[in-house]
Parts: structure tokens; C-alpha cells; sequence
């Protein structure tokens, strides 16, 4: 199986001061860093995903804003597949299956933001398009909800998402454990 790194939407509008702040971003991208120099070392591909938001009235992910650059500590290099999207799932009309195909991809480490948007939209086609899905579940990170007047919040949201994706589309797994070898 050839695996491939999905970076998702880790973009300054996520972090602290941001468009869009999300508890836990500056922690769930320094996991993403470590897989990211993980892949770089191995040699194995990697695709970054940015979101440009088409949606008129726009708080976050403005294009030509710094908020919708990617975070200099993912930031993506020549080599590396870059895809932008304007919807959730990363797979539509971005090209990505199409270039994980022709790179001969399996399975994929996906992790970024935001848990309960774009992971897990992203990580449920990945499945249905036969896909293998490693979920890193510290690489990952979303907000605080509301539903129906109760706050629902961030680590809860997170904690739903992941025991949702977990076994049927995913293995969820920590960084180190993927880094260390067990994933």
C-alpha cells in the first residue's frame, strides 16, 4: 500500500486572531508539522488542500487574505500537490482523486481542520472511493457548536467525530503512534 499525507486546511483564518479561531489549532498543527517532516523524509507524497471560500459575505478564507494562506509551519513545497477547494470535501472538484490515482496512492494520512467540516466530508469520500484512511486524531482540530440552544464544545465535537469516523472509514490514531510505527 502506498500512502499519501492529506493536509487539510491548515490556514492562518484557524489560528488564534484568525477569521475562524479554533481551539486547539496552534497543537493539532504542530502534529501536522510532524507528519508533514515525517513524509518529506520518507519520500512518500503529499497533498495540501486549501480552502478558498466562494461564498459571498465571507468571514474566513477570503482569497488574496493572509487569513487564507496556508500556515508557514505546513507551508507547501514545488514538489508537493497543492489542490484548492471551495466545498468540504476535499475530493470534489479538486482533482485529488484523479492525482492519487496516478501516484498510485492506497491510503491516505489525512489531518488538519476543520474535525466536523471538511475531515470528516473529506475522510468519508476518501472511503467511498476505496481508499484506505489512517485519521489522525491530534492533527486534527474544530470550534465549540450549538444545537437546539446547548453548547456542544470543541473536545466533545472533536471526541464525536472521531468515534464516528473511527472504524468503519478510519483508523484513528495519534501522531506518535502513526510515527512511531504502529500506524
Amino acid at each position: 500500500m502506498k500512502k499519501a499525507l492529506i493536509i487539510i486546511d491548515v490556514q492562518n483564518d484557524y489560528f488564534d486572531n484568525g477569521g475562524m479561531a479554533l481551539v486547539g489549532m496552534d497543537y493539532a498543527a504542530k502534529n501536522c508539522q510532524l507528519l508533514l517532516e515525517f513524509f518529506r523524509a520518507t519520500q512518500l507524497p503529499i497533498f495540501h488542500i486549501q480552502h478558498f471560500s466562494a461564498q459571498i459575505g465571507a468571514t474566513f478564507f477570503i482569497p488574496n487574505t493572509k487569513g487564507c494562506d496556508i500556515h508557514d509551519c505546513v507551508k507547501p513545497r514545488e514538489n508537493e500537490g497543492l489542490m484548492t477547494k471551495h466545498y468540504p470535501n476535499a475530493f470534489r472538484n479538486t482533482g485529488l482523486n484523479e492525482s492519487l490515482q496516478k501516484a498510485q496512492v492506497t491510503e491516505l494520512v489525512v489531518c488538519g481542520a476543520m474535525t466536523h467540516m471538511c475531515i470528516d466530508t473529506t475522510v468519508r469520500a476518501a472511503f467511498d472511493f476505496g481508499y484506505s484512511c489512517k485519521l489522525i486524531s491530534d492533527a486534527c482540530a474544530t470550534r465549540d457548536l450549538e444545537f437546539e440552544g446547548a453548547l456542544i464544545n470543541a473536545s466533545e465535537v472533536h471526541a464525536a467525530f472521531m468515534a464516528a469516523l473511527k472504524g468503519t472509514f478510519a483508523k484513528v490514531l495519534s501522531t506518535q503512534y502513526f510515527l512511531n510505527g504502529y500506524g
